[in-house]
């Protein structure tokens, strides 16, 4: 069964993969609402509502029913600064994030989350990813989906050494494990908001490239 959204609370419009889902978003005629709450203004739009500042702050403020939330925050440590801010962004704002959009009504999260996140992980970032995961099963969503990309592609306004040095050959690596741009991610992700399947559901990112074509 297919739903089409009106209603949208869109967390990390800012970001490599938000800003391409925003700009989706906003040019899909079916939604006439796109809450996207971020720390520096967006583009002005008569359909997007942009509450600017820190998001810890005006979170519990947000206000208005919602359909469907997205959830494209991440970080690195290194831009984080240390492991425990790494933590409250990749961990903590997200929880609290689709917190705050199930109390608004949202029934649908769709969140990116990393491949080979895993709670039990002996890497500090796959784990923090996975304790994620954890945290939002937890929360019991009508309706959960878990992206799981591999190494992102495109332009950021900040590039990312690692990125820049992988990006490359991460093409050229067969299966889940090759890269997958960020405007693909975002295309599979506004499909995955179309599909109404209970549960939870874990896209890893040879199937979200599949989807974003």
């Amino acid at each position: 069964m297919y739903l089409t959204p009106q209603h949208v609370l869109l967390a990390g419009a800012t970001g490599l993969t938000g800003e391409h889902l925003l700009d989706r978003l906003l040019n899909e005629p079916t939604i006439s609402r796109v809450l996207a709450p971020s720390r520096r203004p967006l583009a002005e739009h008569p359909h997007l509502e942009n509450p600017v500042g820190d998001p810890c702050a005006f979170l519990p403020q947000l206000s208005g029913r919602v359909d469907i939330a997205y959830c494209c925050l991440g970080t690195t440590i290194k831009q984080a600064g240390s492991e425990s801010a790494f933590r409250a962004v990749d961990m903590d704002m997200v929880v609290a994030f689709a917190k705050r959009a199930r109390e608004m009504g949202a029934r649908h999260l769709i969140v990116i989350s990393a491949i080979g996140a895993d709670p039990k992980s002996s890497v500090f970032y796959n784990r923090v990813k996975g304790e994620m995961e954890q945290a939002l099963r937890a929360q019991d969503w009508p309706q959960l989906t878990i992206c799981r990309p591999s190494l992102l592609l495109g332009e950021r306004l900040e590039p990312r050494l690692a990125e820049q040095v992988a990006g490359p050959l991460s093409r050229l690596i067969p299966g889940k494990y090759r890269g997958i741009e960020a405007c693909q991610l975002a295309r599979a992700m506004w499909r995955l908001a179309l599909e109404e399947q209970d549960g939870v559901r874990v896209v890893e990112s040879d199937e979200l490239r599949k989807l974003g074509k």
